[in-house]
């Protein structure tokens, strides 16, 4: 209770924030509104060429796009570390995050919040209404806590791996560009695993398992049953990843010793 009451005040402050420069909030919102409509484009000029992809149809594919997005937006909202390495160990913010009676990842999740990604969830829901459609896709009522289950297991898969790469940090504080390089790799779990030869397929399923965010748990709600193993492995995926970090970022809180000489 005592987290979730820090969680719901640092909450407020931020909207608070955030309502005192309006202009800026909306222009960031069609910032990536825009960024989201090349994507898209770029699935449409794909299917101007060809009907199928791999078996795969043009409203299956966008529909696996708006579900990406859901679980994008979740983890830019609440997991924006991108700058961990600058901020916290080259600057030496991290002796002022270690000071306070809360866990240290915590705080540097509350401190990094970015609610307005969440707008992008807004959009995943309008692309996938519109594939949706278009598919004439059926839905039951427990799908609603299946899809719950399946957007939050992606965040969890995102929050995991970013969080491991940002360890990193503590045992080598020299600035990386691996983050921006992640970023673009995790892009491919938005479009079929069975596209790519058979290293990547095995990369994106159990090494850096981007493909749970987007295609496998895309492929329950369009019925490809060859993929429903996978679906339901998403929310087992993103415990274990995130878990994983949480180890990692201990470990790592354990060998920090301080910035400065």
């Amino acid at each position: 209770m005592f987290y979730l009451s820090v969680f719901f005040q640092y909450m407020a402050q931020y909207i608070k924030t955030k309502l005192q420069y309006r202009t800026d909030l909306l222009v960031e919102f069609f910032s990536d509104l825009m960024s989201q409509a090349v994507n898209l484009i770029f699935i449409l000029v794909v299917f101007g060429h060809t009907d199928l992809l791999h078996g795969w149809t043009r409203d299956e594919m966008i529909f696996i796009y708006g579900f990406f997005l859901l679980p994008f937006a979740l983890f830019g909202a609440f997991f924006n570390i991108w700058d961990f390495n600058e901020r916290y160990i080259v600057r030496g913010e991290l002796d002022r995050v270690l000071t306070r009676p809360v866990h240290s990842l915590f705080q540097i999740i509350l401190e990094r919040m970015e609610l307005e990604s969440l707008l992008g969830a807004v959009t995943g829901f309008i692309i996938m209404g519109y594939a949706g459609s278009r598919l004439d896709l059926d839905f039951h009522w427990y799908d609603v806590p299946i899809f719950l289950l399946f957007v939050i297991g992606g965040m969890f898969i995102y929050a995991g791996v970013f969080i491991a790469l940002a360890t990193i940090s503590f045992w080598s504080d020299a600035r990386s560009s691996i983050m921006p390089m992640m970023y673009n790799i995790s892009n491919y779990g938005r479009y079929p695993i069975d596209i790519y030869n058979r290293v990547i397929r095995y990369i994106l399923t159990w090494v850096l398992p981007f493909a749970f965010v987007g295609v496998y748990p895309s492929a329950y709600f369009l019925g490809k049953k060859e993929w429903y193993v996978y679906s339901f492995l998403t929310p087992v995926m993103g415990v274990a990843f995130f878990v994983l970090a949480l180890l990692l970022w201990n470990a790592g809180i354990k060998r920090y010793r301080g910035a400065g000489n």
